[in-house]
């Protein structure tokens, strides 16, 4: 009970479609935290998709919530931290989950459009800010509060498209901005960078989008982790996060995890 009585947001609670009953982060992260004793308000575009991950956590005994919001419109993102606000009056975990790449048409710099580069950065940059935006002056009030964000190790390696990498670096400082600036409210930010993981929406998507079987693409992504030659799953990058987000983790702000199975110390 690691997180025993505790209110968390969690913004891509949900999840993506995909042939596999594979995890994906943002439902691994709520079943987590919900085990963990945390209430969890789950939040999705898709209200169908976040209804789903509250279900798992009231089918295991856990108290959730879902809520629908598209995080590229404030009044949406700060409905929801009202509505977390009204069910439990406070928020101790504020946890940052969308992204898209592909799938918002990224591409090369020479090949990117304005209007994929915009949506782009709405969803994985602008969404995050909305969602610090609303809830730190939420633990400010406090005095308490953790952000965990997900960015990639995108933001660190050699990644072909530029509207994903552009904005996973860019969370990396925003979130070193956020712990210096809150840090006398006794509010904590990090940021944890997957790396090659076995989820409906790195995997599922890439295959759907290339016109690729799906254990084709998995097969690559494996032989390129150092570790056991397997990639990671949700569930890895849920165990990160519920470590930033707990009082075990007090004295760490500002910090940036890499969760990758050692792929990110491949140097030239």
């Amino acid at each position: 009970m690691r997180l025993n009585k505790k209110t968390a947001i969690i913004f891509g609670a949900g999840q993506a479609p995909g042939e596999t009953p594979a995890t994906g982060n943002g439902r691994a992260v709520s079943v987590l935290f919900a085990r963990e004793g945390a209430r969890v308000l789950c939040v999705d575009r898709h209200l169908d998709s976040a209804e789903e991950t509250a279900s798992v956590i009231r089918d295991e005994g856990g108290e959730a919530h879902a809520v629908c919001a598209d995080v590229i419109h404030e009044d949406q993102v700060k409905a929801a931290v009202d509505a977390c606000v009204e069910q439990w009056g406070r928020i101790d975990i504020l946890h940052n989950n969308v992204g898209i790449s592909v799938e918002g048409g990224d591409a090369p710099v020479t090949e990117i459009t304005t209007e994929a580069f915009d949506r782009i950065i709405a969803v994985n940059l602008r969404s995050m800010v909305y969602a610090c935006k609303h809830t730190i002056p939420v633990m400010r009030k406090q005095k308490s509060g953790a952000i965990v964000s997900i960015s990639s190790m995108a933001a660190w390696e050699d990644y072909p498209w530029v509207s994903y990498k552009a904005t996973k670096s860019a969370m990396i400082t925003l979130t070193q901005q956020f712990a210096i600036q809150n840090a006398e409210y006794g509010i904590r930010a990090n940021v944890i960078l997957p790396g090659l993981m076995d989820t409906p929406m790195a995997v599922d998507r890439r295959a759907e989008a290339w016109g690729r079987p799906r254990e084709d693409v998995a097969a690559e992504r494996d032989a390129k982790i150092p570790l056991l030659g397997k990639m990671g799953d949700a569930w890895d990058v849920a165990f990160a996060a519920l470590f930033l987000a707990s009082d075990e983790a007090k004295f760490i702000t500002g910090a940036a995890l890499p969760v990758d199975g050692g792929r990110g110390l491949r140097v030239g």
